[in-house]
């Protein structure tokens, strides 16, 4: 099942309370079409007794593609941890490339997504390698590679994601266009339309206009759902979309409330707000 620009993909960081199955079941009750794992999803399945078998069979039962894997941190040669990694997301920290291409080649993944933490600043012509190096490992097993920008590192914004990802040269390379980084970035929409092609997902988000101190805390526990900030979520989907761009649209809502509910009405929210968001920007 290939996703595209009409799916809706519930991401892992919007509904982490919930299990491999818990998470399919409300996807898939909210209308969703794909949905996102990190690979500590995996392994809480298998600790709960559920067999790789049970996993797919799963999937297959509630319709539901698998976008993308998230987040590959240890891929750069040379990269520490990165000084502003946080408790919270230490245990992202872990997993090598070959277990990302293990549980896509279980789950008919679409991609992984690609991040770059590291405790000092990298040559770009190194970063760009160690990315094309990447894109050729993940060609092998059938997958699309996408780099994610964060702000608070060296790949800070859509134009250094893009940079690094035309340096590379590969065609299975993008940039995962995540709306809350890119808003707290601060780069013009403008941008987005020329990029467009090589946005290979993205993932909805909101954010009010005044950032927090901790960029890191904020955006892994207080994201906004689509449509309840500032950004201008509408503008950028509709820029996305003037320039051909042709990814799924996720939802991902790092959120400590959020996670205080059940999981089937976190998916409800996050598609309904989502649609909205779509709707509006696509007439």
């Amino acid at each position: 099942m290939s996703l595209g620009p009409t799916d809706l993909v519930l991401c892992a960081g919007t509904v982490p309370q919930a299990g491999f199955v818990e998470r399919c079941a409300a996807a898939a009750e909210a209308g969703f079409t794909g949905v996102s794992f990190f690979l500590d999803d995996l392994q809480r399945a298998r600790r709960e007794g559920r067999s790789d078998a049970d996993l797919v069979a799963v999937l297959r039962d509630h319709g539901l593609a698998v976008a993308e894997l998230d987040p590959l941190i240890d891929w750069m040669p040379g990269a520490g941890l990165g000084n502003d990694a946080s408790a919270d997301g230490e245990g992202f920290f872990g997993y090598r490339e070959a277990d990302f291409h293990a549980a896509a080649e279980l789950l008919g993944a679409r991609s992984i997504n690609v991040v770059l933490y590291a405790d000092r600043e990298l040559p770009i012509d190194a970063v760009a390698e160690g990315f094309a190096g990447v894109c050729d490992r993940a060609r092998e097993h059938g997958l699309l590679a996408h780099l994610e920008f964060l702000p608070w590192t060296q790949v800070r914004d859509l134009p250094a994601a893009l940079a690094i990802v035309q340096a590379a040269g590969r065609d299975n390379g993008g940039v995962l266009l995540d709306a809350w980084h890119h808003f707290r970035g601060g780069v013009p929409d403008a941008a987005l339309e020329p990029a467009a092609r090589r946005v290979f997902a993205i993932q909805l988000d909101d954010a009010p206009t005044t950032p927090e101190e901790s960029p890191v805390a904020e955006t892994l526990q207080r994201r906004l759902l689509p449509g309840a900030g500032d950004a201008d979520l509408v503008e950028m989907i509709r820029r996305l979309d003037a320039g051909g761009c042709s990814a799924p649209v996720g939802v991902e809502v790092f959120s400590a409330e959020l996670q205080k509910l059940p999981a089937r009405e976190v998916a409800q929210r996050a598609a309904d707000a989502t649609r909205a968001v779509l709707a509006e920007a696509r007439g």
